[in-house]
């Protein structure tokens, strides 16, 4: 059992070393302490390190983390050249947001959004690893579903996935970081997706997967058409 007088201290030591994500049940657990001591800790640390201060205090998904303040991300990007929400293309920033709201979703449906082929920009997403597969859908083909992650979460400042704007801030933002106007609005239009899809995301997993019988031939091989 620790001193919980110095859990600020203490978590502030574990946050620094670990250089990442840590869920607060765990730490928690670890020291023996109620969750709830732990939250309290956070919210201190979150209100210390505030404002003009370099160091920021990141909460999402029940983990929190040290991050540099959002407001030095230019200066710091000089010195040290990371990977910036301005990096990503207008496209990518589309493309995610489509995630973002409709997860879990398909390459299909996300293409069927923006009206574009959107194969590498997911490709790029993936590799960025701002989302992920999250699992397949039940349709002909079973295509990959989608999802952001938590770097998603921790690149674009949010707690959790309920806390995503409106439509039209987050189209605002997309045209603050994409240095311009969206070349295409159709994200934000109406629209159906087809109940039956065709697999097309064997490039994006690590091995091949198996054709359905129904799907093949008399010489096992896939039908086309």
């Amino acid at each position: 059992m620790i001193d919980v007088s110095m859990l600020d201290e203490i978590l502030e030591s574990l946050l620094l070393v670990s250089g990442g994500g840590l869920k607060t049940e765990e730490i928690a657990e670890h020291l023996e302490i109620k969750t709830s001591e732990v939250n309290a800790s956070v919210k201190r640390l979150k209100e210390k390190y505030s404002g003009k201060c370099g160091i920021h205090l990141l909460t999402y998904n029940g983990k929190v983390q040290f991050a540099s303040n959002p407001s030095y991300s230019d200066v710091i990007a000089c010195v040290l050249n990371p990977i910036r929400e301005r990096d990503l293309s207008t496209a990518a920033l589309e493309t995610i947001a489509i995630i973002a709201y409709r997860q879990p979703v398909t390459r299909l449906e996300i293409e069927q959004i923006r009206g574009v082929n959107s194969e590498y920009t997911v490709q790029m997403l993936l590799k960025n690893n701002l989302i992920e597969v999250v699992g397949r859908k039940e349709a002909v083909g079973k295509p990959l579903l989608f999802g952001t992650t938590d770097e998603f979460l921790k690149r674009f400042q949010l707690e959790s996935i309920s806390d995503l704007p409106d439509y039209e801030t987050l189209l605002e933002s997309i045209k603050v970081i994409g240095g311009g106007e969206s070349e295409s609005k159709s994200i934000y239009n109406e629209f159906e997706i087809p109940d039956e899809e065709k697999g097309d995301d064997a490039d994006l997993l690590p091995s091949e997967e198996e054709v359905p019988d129904f799907l093949k031939d008399e010489d096992g091989l896939q039908k086309v058409g």
